[in-house]
């Protein structure tokens, strides 16, 4: 019997849209750069990048809405981010029920992936 990994789990468990969703913003999000990783931490997908977490898909739990959360989104100015009381953080909202704003999405991650290749956030060194 084929054991599945609780990161697999998270989006097997879904019911559609909400799965197709969410299984396209993995996509989307893995597709950005070779050097990101989909890792399993505080019992949600996150994505790192070269070791270093960036970003994580998480479902609002009031209003069943995916999202992506931002690691270092506090660094970024977008008018589709939402801070709340987030200190560091900042959300990106996804309607399952609408297409998916991938230019967006894009746009918005690879601001965030800059930080990381740039050196404004540091690596640690393997």
């Amino acid at each position: 019997m084929l054991m599945l990994r609780a990161i697999d789990n998270f989006y097997l468990e879904q019911e559609e849209p909400l799965k197709g969703t969410l299984l396209a913003l993995r996509r989307i999000i893995l597709s950005l750069d070779g050097n990101i990783s989909h890792e399993w931490k505080y019992r949600m997908p996150f994505f790192c990048y070269k070791g270093k977490m960036f970003s994580y898909i998480w479902i609002d739990k009031n209003t069943r809405e995916p999202y992506i959360g931002i690691v270092e989104g506090n660094r970024i100015e977008h008018p589709r981010l939402e801070q709340g009381n987030r200190a560091r953080m900042k959300i990106l909202r996804i309607n399952p029920a609408k297409e998916i704003p991938v230019a967006t999405i894009e746009l918005i991650l690879n601001q965030a992936l800059d930080f990381y290749r740039n050196g404004t956030i540091r690596i640690k060194k393997k």
